[in-house]
């Protein structure tokens, strides 16, 4: 890896600025220093933002930090937040004096999609794309701050430079050098140095000022709805159901944690959306929606939302690129929001890192939209769904009985599950191989470790499952950039070799007795993806 760079300077210099440190900014800094970039954050805040936000990861997500070692860190929180949620269910059985579970709680969590809840009971755990995810299948109560944190703490191992309560507020080009100079004031005094870096990416939220100054177009639809959510105390709260509920004038949430409330009004966005959320303003919501006399006589976090749906129409203008909510905002119903940032930082780092490290052409970068772009397309149309589902005229609860109906199967459960979890997600890439394009599986080799853990490094692998001489010598003409496993897995003799990206993506593939020209599309993968071999291959 390059040096640590320091802002201490007049003329700090490095190969990547990332405007925004949360979850997706910190992901990205770390993905660029797994692939040797230095990296220069600049954050706001000063400190990890209290406000509730998303409770819960995808399969894809855990996948991701599952290929970077920290799928026991993230176990560990889930299972404070089972314990959690576990107090919830017994505070509500003391109130209102019932036992087993409360009503509208899934015995095993599997999502929701317009509150309607998914039973994890009717999910088929045999489908292949299911299996294929490995443990990361099991972890998802991870809360957004706690992955903040964890991340945090991989960057300061990793050296990222992250500079806390300094805003991004102006940068231009430097046209004699080349490079991207973004000038950041210290909120405090006013004060910073400006940084010179090869490239700058917004991960700076829904009112990216990096967006903003790029000139990036932003369309999408405006919002019809006020939502809030809130953590609070509050009295008579035994009259609320826990669960999603829908009602004659919108829809409320309550639970799985104690205090935690959400509330959905179709009467259009709010008059005053930067203005702090009071008690008075959730419980005149909470009681509109609910129809619960509820009395909030505190407030611990709340925020406002809206559901309006926006999507740059690029990913990249010239040394400037958008990442997690800076490129695409919609509302947070599916918990979608943070599982779509991580995986851009995912898809971005390692190909960003490559191409300011001087081991890939500049053109790798435009897979980054290409790949990324009808992602983002899809969970704007998924949201924008949801949102149809959850008005409260008669035609869209109508058509909401019929949704949970299919949802109450065996078969919709599981088609809402892996489209939640993201398994059933896939990039267009070249090859025939149906793996091609998709996550990884996560195999389990002769060993007892697994595919995920050849991944901690953020290096692409080679995984021959055959003794092959010819993918042997393709893989040892990438040196370092591409790591060479060979070994055994008893229970798919009918797999030969995978070639998969440091983001998990399988690249190329080849089943045991594959043809020549499907081992031949090796050489053409590993070109397109890590640019001319060190030496000559076969």
């Amino acid at each position: 890896m390059s040096p640590v760079i320091s802002m201490d300077s007049m003329n700090a210099r490095c190969d990547v600025v990332v405007a925004g440190g949360g979850p997706v900014g910190l992901m990205l800094a770390c993905e660029l220093r797994l692939g040797g970039a230095s990296v220069v954050v600049v954050e706001r805040r000063t400190e990890v933002d209290p406000t509730v936000k998303a409770g819960s990861i995808n399969t894809s997500t855990a996948g991701a930090f599952h290929r970077r070692g920290m799928l026991p860190a993230l176990a560990e929180v889930q299972r404070r937040s089972v314990e959690r949620f576990q107090t919830f269910v017994r505070e509500r059985q003391a109130t209102t004096g019932t036992a087993g579970r409360p009503p509208g709680t899934p015995s095993r969590f599997a999502g929701h999609f317009a509150g309607i809840m998914l039973r994890g009971e009717l999910l088929d755990t045999a489908d292949p794309d299911f299996a294929h995810a490995g443990p990361a299948h099991d972890v998802g109560l991870v809360p957004q701050q706690e992955i903040e944190r964890l991340l945090a703490e991989r960057a300061r191992e990793l050296g990222v430079e992250v500079r806390l309560g300094t805003e991004l507020t102006w940068f231009d080009e430097d046209a004699d050098e080349d490079a991207i100079v973004v000038r950041p004031a210290r909120l405090a005094d006013g004060s910073g140095q400006a940084v010179h870096a090869d490239r700058l990416v917004g991960c700076d939220g829904g009112r990216s000022t990096v967006r903003r100054l790029a000139g990036f177009a932003f369309p999408g639809t405006d919002p019809q709805i006020t939502g809030h959510q809130a953590l609070v105390e509050m009295t008579s709260s035994e009259a609320l159901r826990p669960g999603w509920n829908a009602t004659a004038t919108g829809m409320y949430a309550h639970g799985p944690v104690p205090g935690r409330i959400l509330t959905v009004e179709f009467d259009g966005p709010p008059a005053e959306r930067g203005a702090d959320v009071t008690a008075e303003e959730l419980q005149t919501s909470l009681r509109r929606v609910s129809g619960a006399e509820v009395t909030i006589t505190g407030v611990r976090t709340a925020t406002r939302f809206t559901d309006h749906a926006r999507q740059a129409t690029d990913y990249r203008a010239g040394r400037v690129l958008p990442a997690g909510d800076a490129a695409h905002v919609h509302s947070p119903f599916g918990g979608q929001g943070l599982n779509l940032g991580i995986g851009d930082a995912m898809n971005l780092g390692w190909k960003l890192a490559a191409v300011v490290r001087g081991r890939a052409p500049e053109g790798l970068l435009d897979s980054y939209t290409a790949e990324r772009h009808p992602i983002g397309a899809w969970v704007l149309g998924w949201t924008r769904a949801q949102i149809a589902l959850m008005r409260p005229e008669p035609q869209a609860r109508a058509l909401r009985e019929v949704v949970t109906a299919l949802a109450g199967s065996v078969a919709g459960t599981t088609y809402f599950a892996k489209k939640l979890s993201g398994v059933a997600h896939r990039y267009d890439l070249p090859g025939r191989h149906p793996l091609v394009g998709r996550s990884a599986p996560d195999l389990e080799l002769a060993d007892g470790t697994r595919l995920a853990d050849l991944l901690h490094d953020g290096r692409a692998l080679l995984l021959g499952l055959a003794d092959d001489a010819e993918l042997r010598a393709r893989a040892e003409g990438y040196g370092e950039r591409v790591r060479l496993v060979t070994t055994a897995r008893p229970d798919r003799p009918d797999l030969a070799g995978l070639l998969v990206r440091p983001d998990g993506i399988t690249a190329w593939a080849i089943d045991a007795g594959g043809t020549p020209e499907t081992g031949a599309g090796l050489g053409d993968a590993l070109s397109r993806w890590f640019g001319t071999p060190d030496r000559p291959t076969c």
